[in-house]
């Protein structure tokens, strides 16, 4: 009897940490959108497009960041919103300082009555390919964009963030626990990662709340990633690469990073109703994982057990 008792303090303890956040979301007050700003970055397309035109319907004041601010996504954008004053669609690529600081004085310029209440760092690209296949070039790329892009956003805005006790959401990746021939994107999101949890114990004392989205495939929905050629995969990899593997390889692996995008959902809501949540709920959650069971599972093997069967899944499943 003993024995049984510190299990049962435990399950009680546990039951209650589960329980107190509901009851806490079910009593708290909601917020209310109207007056408030949120900067999006990487709107010209998936997540960052469709949350923009939610939280505009919503009644927020929305900066929607677009690449290419006179291209289709930006223009669809700027349609659906009409002519109400409160979509403002702006040129931003994150890995530029300049774009980034002429973002926040836009921002500043037509801040709403309530102030600026959340960012969410949106922006990201994603590729295929072994660690020997890439060059430098493209590891500076993605870390430029994937990571210090992020970085280099959330620090020009923190100022106003602390100001209004605002919110910041960052999108992450399930990929952050594992690869499966994307390392180069795995890298960056386990980095973002780890630089949130340090970025939400920081920002607790200022009211600032920190939240990161972790999505599962959904590659035919954003098009982060377009299928793959084996082709031009072979003819962008070095001589000295070209002599330890073959052509048979690469399209094999090919082959397998292809099966895995067509895999991907062609709906986003559950990622930005996710995203919603984390700026609009009272008590948001620390992270938002949303994925398939089989791609939780995984998270799970990764995140719990040993490397030595980490990798033994991780080889099988490259195998398949």
């Amino acid at each position: 009897m003993c024995a049984v008792a510190p299990l049962v303090l435990l399950f009680l303890l546990l039951l209650v940490m589960l329980l107190l956040p509901l009851l806490w979301r079910r009593g708290a007050v909601p917020l209310e959108p109207p007056g408030r700003a949120v900067l999006i970055t990487g709107c010209d397309s998936g997540f960052g497009h469709f949350l923009a035109l939610r939280l505009h319907r919503l009644g927020f004041t929305v900066f929607a960041g677009c690449l290419f601010p006179g291209g289709d996504g930006a223009q669809r954008l700027q349609r659906e919103a009409g002519g109400s004053g409160r979509l403002h669609v702006l040129q931003l690529d994150v890995t530029s300082a300049r774009d980034v600081l002429a973002a926040k004085e836009l921002v500043l310029s037509h801040l709403p009555e309530r102030g600026f209440w959340g960012l969410v760092n949106n922006a990201g690209i994603s590729t295929f390919g072994e660690t020997g296949w890439l060059p430098m070039e493209k590891y500076e790329r993605f870390a430029d964009v994937n990571l210090l892009g992020s970085i280099r956003t959330t620090l020009e805005f923190l100022p106003l963030l602390r100001k209004y006790k605002g919110r910041i959401v960052f999108m992450s990746s399930i990929n952050a626990y594992f690869t499966l021939g994307n390392g180069i994107y795995s890298m960056t999101k386990a980095a973002i990662e780890k630089f949130c949890d340090a970025l939400r114990l920081e920002m607790k004392k200022f009211g600032v709340q920190v939240c990161v989205i972790q999505p599962g495939n959904y590659a035919r929905f954003t098009k982060i990633q377009p299928p793959l050629s084996a082709e031009e995969i072979w003819n962008e990899l070095s001589e000295e690469e070209k002599t330890v593997y073959s052509k048979e390889y690469v399209q094999e692996r090919a082959n397998f990073f292809n099966s895995i995008l067509s895999e991907g959902s062609t709906k986003g809501n559950e990622v930005v109703d996710a995203m919603i949540d984390a700026l609009m709920s009272p008590t948001p959650k620390a992270r938002y994982m949303v994925a398939k069971l089989k791609e939780k599972a995984l998270v799970f093997v990764c995140a719990l057990f040993p490397t030595v069967v980490m990798d033994s899944v991780l080889s099988y499943a490259l195998s398949k």
